[in-house]
This record gives C-alpha cells, sequence and structure tokens, in this order.
C-alpha cells in the first residue's frame, strides 16, 4: 500500500501503552499502526530512537491577535508553538478587539487561515451584553469554549457576580472556562501595598483565598446549573483539595510554571519576570500541585502564554502587566520532569493530548489510533539542551526560563500529516486550520 507519509522506527506511546511501530497517514488522518515492509510512502521520516507522542496541545495561550504583532500574532505564536513541539493551540479572547461576537470570531478565522503554521482552537469571550447569544456563540466554527473572567480582566471581558456567572452558565451546554481568581477580594486587599514594593507581593495580594474563594463560588453555580467547568490555571492545595469532591461538574487545569516554579525565591531571582496570575505560589503549593498530578485530579497541563515587552514587564510593581511567554517552553520543561521522575510519559501525553481532547471535545485529536488526524510531536528523551532567549520566536524575545538545562526535546512537529518543524527549524508555510470540536 502506498501512503502520503510514514513516521518509521519510533517508540509510539500509545492509549494502551508504548510499542515500537510504523505508522501510514493517508489524507491527513493515521491510516495504519502496523505499516507493511512491503508498503511505500510519498515522505518517510525516520524516528530510531524517538518517541512519537500524539500531538501536544496547548489548551491555554494569549496571542495578542488582534491586537499588536511587535508584541505576539498568530503567525509567530504558532511558529513558536511548532518549534516547541506543539501541535494545536487554544487562543484566548482577550484581544483587541475582544473575541466576543460572530463578527469578530469570523475576522479571527481568516486571520488563523492566512497565517497559522499548525492547527488552533478559539476561546469566545463572556460579556454582560453577549450572555443571551453565548448558546449560539459556542456553536460557531472552531470555538473551544466560553470563556469568562471572573476576576482579574479589564472592559467589558468581566463578570465577577454570582447573577452574571449564573447567567451565563444558563446560555448554552458546552463546557465553560474560568479564570477564578475573586475580584472583590482582589480590589478589597489592593490599597494594603503600594507601587514599587518588592515582586513578592505579587503572591501575598493575590494570596490563597482570592483563588480559592473563586473557586467555591464558581463550583457552586456548577451545581446549580447543572453547567460543567473547567478552573484554568488552579495553583492552590486549598483548590485541588476542594475540587476532588466535585468532579462530576468541574475539570482542572495545572500551568507548568506552578510545577516549575517556587515563591518566594522565583520573585528574587526574576522580579518582574515571575509574575503572573495568578501567581506563582510557595512550595507547599507547588507539592500540592505535583501530588494532583499523580493521582489524577488535574486534567490539563497548559502554559498561558502572555506575551509582554520588555519595556513594560520592567515597570514598577504592581504597574508591570502579568504574564509570561510559555507556548515554546512547555513541553521541554514537561519532558525534563518526566526524565527527573515526576511524572511518566504517558501522563504526560494524558495531560497534553487526551485530556485537552477529553474536556474541550475535539473529536479527531489527542491519540495515535486509526482515524485521527496525523498530528504527531516526536521527542529525543535523552537530548540534552539550554532554553535560551534567542531560541524565542515570540517577537518579545524573553522567557523566564532562560539559561535552564533540560533533558528532553521536540524533535518534530507534524500536523495532519504535514511536517511543520524538523530539527529546531520551520519548514512548512502557513497549514493551520480551525479544528472541529463536540457540538
Amino acid at each position: 500500500m502506498h501512503y502520503d507519509l510514514i513516521i518509521k522506527g519510533g517508540t509510539c506511546v500509545f492509549p494502551w501503552g508504548e510499542a515500537q511501530a510504523d505508522l501510514g497517514v493517508t489524507d491527513g488522518r493515521i491510516a495504519s499502526l502496523a505499516v507493511g515492509t512491503g508498503d511505500s510512502a510519498t515522505q518517510v521520516v525516520d524516528a530510531k530512537g524517538l518517541h512519537v507522542l500524539p500531538g501536544m496541545i496547548d489548551s491555554h495561550v494569549h496571542l495578542r491577535d488582534p491586537g499588536n504583532a511587535a508584541i505576539e500574532s498568530i503567525a509567530t505564536g504558532t511558529r513558536a508553538a511548532a518549534l516547541g513541539g506543539i501541535t494545536m493551540v487554544f487562543d484566548m479572547p482577550n484581544t483587541s478587539p475582544s473575541i466576543t461576537s460572530a463578527e469578530t470570531i469570523a475576522d479571527k478565522r481568516r486571520t488563523v487561515a492566512e497565517n497559522a503554521l499548525i492547527d488552533m482552537g478559539l476561546y469566545v469571550g463572556a460579556t454582560r451584553a453577549n450572555t443571551p447569544g453565548l448558546a449560539a456563540l459556542e456553536q460557531e466554527e472552531g470555538i473551544c469554549a466560553i470563556k469568562v473572567f471572573a476576576g482579574s480582566s479589564t472592559g467589558d471581558l468581566m463578570i465577577e457576580d454570582d447573577e452574571g456567572i449564573e447567567a451565563v452558565l444558563r446560555s448554552g451546554h458546552r463546557r465553560v472556562a474560568f479564570h477564578s481568581e475573586d475580584e472583590y477580594r482582589l480590589q478589597a486587599r489592593k490599597p494594603l501595598f503600594e507601587t514599587g514594593m518588592p515582586h513578592v507581593n505579587h503572591m501575598i495580594w493575590r494570596d490563597e483565598e482570592c483563588a480559592f474563594l473563586g473557586t467555591r463560588r464558581i463550583t457552586a453555580l456548577a451545581r446549580k446549573t447543572g453547567r460543567s467547568v473547567h478552573i484554568l490555571h488552579t495553583s492552590t492545595a486549598e483548590e485541588l483539595e476542594w475540587l476532588a469532591a466535585h468532579r462530576s461538574h468541574v475539570s482542572v487545569e495545572v500551568l507548568v510554571n506552578h510545577l516549575t516554579q517556587v515563591g518566594p525565591e522565583c520573585y528574587e531571582t526574576l522580579g518582574a519576570y515571575a509574575v503572573m496570575n495568578p501567581p506563582i505560589r510557595d512550595r507547599r503549593h507547588y507539592d500540592a500541585c505535583w501530588e494532583a498530578v499523580r493521582d489524577g485530579r488535574v486534567d490539563v497541563v497548559s502554559s498561558d502564554h502572555a506575551p509582554h515587552p520588555r519595556e513594560a514587564k520592567e515597570k514598577p510593581w504592581p504597574q508591570c502587566p502579568a504574564g509570561l511567554t510559555g507556548v515554546q517552553t512547555i513541553l521541554p520543561l514537561m519532558l525534563d520532569h518526566v526524565n527527573a521522575g515526576r511524572l511518566s510519559l504517558s501522563r504526560l501525553v494524558d495531560l497534553m493530548a487526551a485530556g485537552p481532547a477529553r474536556i474541550y471535545g475535539l473529536l479527531t485529536k489527542g491519540r495515535l489510533a486509526v482515524g485521527f488526524d496525523a498530528d504527531f510531536t516526536l521527542v529525543d528523551l535523552k537530548a540534552r539542551r539550554e532554553i535560551r532567549n534567542d531560541w524565542i520566536a515570540s517577537p518579545v524575545g524573553w522567557t523566564p526560563f532562560d539559561g535552564k538545562q533540560v533533558t528532553g526535546w521536540p524533535m518534530a512537529t507534524i500536523v495532519r500529516g504535514h511536517v511543520v518543524m524538523r530539527d529546531d527549524a520551520i519548514v512548512s508555510a502557513p497549514i493551520g486550520r480551525l479544528a472541529r470540536f463536540a457540538p
């Protein structure tokens, strides 16, 4: 038989375990897990010595498009993702203008078609004005979820009160994703701090109760309405313990930063380049995040890639914007954690492929199986590399992990049978498109 592409000689991470296999691809889909010795292909990728993973998904990024291309865009952000071994990203709606209507979704759909190197999903932002129409907006092509900013947002992308959140949850039926910090507590505590105070105050201002209170309120409303919700960037031991009892209604995301960095040390060494929301916390919460990864309470690990220019980041706290680059570095960091024994490779695949597909309703992605999209991330678990600012493709040109040595590196990014990245080089024109989600 003749295939479009054969991935030959790699160790494949299937849902049922690891095995060496030759994969055949036809028309952008996986056609065979057992290519015969007499079969041929238009293109053959030699994966000997590499692990073949389902395409890695970063389900939480801010590509700032529409916005300022000097900070980030779909073109540069998907390039960064592909270089980091990511085959799909889900892009947040807090752009300029925000993605909150059928018209802005249509504009963004055209931008994706023209510029994306990898596949994408789009969040649509909930506002008080568009709440009655969310049931229709969540059915638009390429929409992965409704996003609610219950804290830490500006303009109309803020719904902080229970009445407003409940109205969102009663409009539509798909899972709703939340930034769940409690805005009322944030504002009440803000006068306790002054401009120019040390950056470690970021985790003191946005304390554990700020996150936990927001998550408790959203959980109660999810149970009241019967609507499934997804708590983004869960960061505290209290939240993770609480959510274990509410799995019927709530799924959980943890960020790679909360699995990699620890306060107060990170603020002492990085200053504003450790400032993000929710904040990086102390070792008690770091340990709790890892315990939740190990016992299955975490469904998804993402980056919350949110670039800002250096001149903005280097303003005094709290005037420096919260947000860090991450889409290009998440997989090398997680592979390093695999090599350190903190999680297995199969658990990583669950968190960054099968998990996002399950939570968001991706129909043909997230696993190596016949009929699924031919999305592959090829990794060398033994490769030792240094993450450096000059590797970062985002125009801002920095990473909080500059100088970090890691073991494990993405060697190829393949999207629907198209080789997009190979050996640290982009080798494809933009071929990304919006994914299909369950209605």
